[in-house]
């Protein structure tokens, strides 16, 4: 065990993720000494990007970075990480198959009357759509978030109250931020709803050229040498020692729990929350010598209640280097439920894509599926949009799950938690 005096003993972190590495990177700034704990064989827990021998980039899911998070403003250097942004707007395939285009009126001015006359709802709908932009700007970020009037209503039950028709909320609410959320009931709380509206309206979503992770390998190089262990399972935790599954014991200052709900369960049983739901997703990715987005940079959307395309993006378009030259990267996502093997569902995909690209999907070459049973965690009205953080004397956790399901909220609480170990 470590023998150490208390004042130099590191902060333990267990998870790497974005939450650990967020709080391992403000406490390293104040000068406090780390440890972090990963499992895994890199950082970024969720955030992963894979790299094929053919030299496809393959995000564990399909993701983006929203540019005006206020925490991802505060950590990360866009500079480093060569944005690539999708257009603001989506192409939207309506249940009869036809296809309509929406773009950012506020973002794609040339775009308004596109916006005006696209199907997707009434020209009423449309109109409110700028009333919303109205309202969400008069608010903070933290402020959406903290607004518990819309806190207490279910972004659809918000939607309805708003105005809007079934027409916008089928063909396009639902489809986009069921998308956000993985979530196309829309239980998901309308403040948090509130807070994402205003992120698409005032930023970009984008990808860094290389891949979404990137972003985590950014915070972790500037931890200093010696204080990130890969591939380092842990077995439990007492007080601020920590037991490794190696039979390794090390002791710390104080131990912050960033490993995903679930596990923190199982690290922490006495101090465990409530047991946290989590949406699931399955991103399919396909390959083809050409793409029918023609470099456009906008998002497929499907508005079908019955289809398992839930929606199509072309990051190859966006980013070159996700896909060797001469090749198209495909990513398609099926949220939810589906109860089908990986190759039941890849060929329905295929069926569903024929019908919706032309003969040509039917040749996409199957690159990989990824299931994620723990996508994000489950944000339903009435839920605080923050948890208690500090367990115990000494022990703690952070991660999107005690927050709202966002990149955002996994950084802000490891920065919440870095500020209450440096003013303990």
């Amino acid at each position: 065990m470590n023998t150490a005096d208390s004042t130099q003993l590191p902060v333990i972190i267990i998870g790497a993720g974005m939450a650990g590495l967020s709080c391992a990177c403000y406490l390293h700034r104040a000068g406090r000494p780390v440890l972090l704990l990963e499992a895994a064989d890199a950082v970024g827990g969720r955030v992963r990007t894979d790299v094929t021998p053919d030299g496809f980039r393959l995000d564990r899911g399909f993701q983006v970075l929203l540019t005006r998070y206020p925490e991802v403003e505060r950590l990360i250097d866009y500079g480093a990480l060569n944005l690539q942004a999708f257009r603001s707007g989506a192409v939207i395939r309506l249940p009869d198959g036809q296809e309509t285009t929406l773009q950012n009126p506020l973002q794609q001015p040339t775009a308004a009357f596109s916006a005006l006359t696209s199907r997707i709802g009434t020209l009423p709908d449309k109109l409110r759509i700028v009333s919303m932009v109205q309202h969400v700007r008069r608010f903070t970020s933290e402020q959406l978030l903290s607004r518990n009037s819309s806190n207490q209503l279910s972004t659809v039950d918000f939607l309805r109250q708003y105005g809007w028709s079934e027409q916008i909320i089928q063909n396009f609410f639902r489809p986009f931020f069921g998308g956000v959320f993985l979530d196309r009931s829309l239980s998901t709380a309308a403040n948090f709803f509130e807070f994402v509206f205003k992120q698409f309206v005032e930023g970009e979503a984008a990808i860094p050229a290389l891949g979404m992770q990137q972003i985590p390998e950014q915070l972790a190089a500037r931890l200093p040498t010696g204080s990130l262990r890969l591939n380092t399972p842990v077995r439990s935790v007492e007080g601020t020692t920590v037991h490794l599954e190696s039979g390794e014991t090390l002791q710390g200052a104080a131990v912050v729990v960033a490993v995903d709900g679930e596990a923190a369960a199982q690290l922490l049983p006495a101090a465990a929350p409530t047991p946290v739901q989590w949406r699931r997703t399955t991103c399919t990715y396909f390959a083809g010598p050409a793409s029918p987005a023609r470099a456009d940079k906008l998002l497929r959307l499907n508005s079908s209640p019955t289809a398992l395309v839930h929606n199509v993006a072309f990051p190859s378009e966006v980013a070159p280097a996700y896909a060797p030259a001469g090749q198209r990267l495909i990513s398609v996502s099926t949220h939810g439920e589906h109860g089908l093997s990986e190759a039941d569902l890849t060929a329905r995909l295929r069926q569903e894509l024929t019908e919706w690209f032309g003969a040509a999907a039917a040749r996409w070459q199957h690159l990989r599926t990824y299931a994620i049973p723990y996508a994000l965690p489950v944000y339903p009205a009435g839920q605080a949009a923050r948890q208690t953080l500090k367990l115990s004397n000494g022990q703690y956790r952070c991660g999107d799950y005690a927050a709202y399901p966002s990149l955002n909220a996994a950084l802000a609480s490891g920065r919440e938690v870095a500020d209450m170990i440096l003013s303990a």
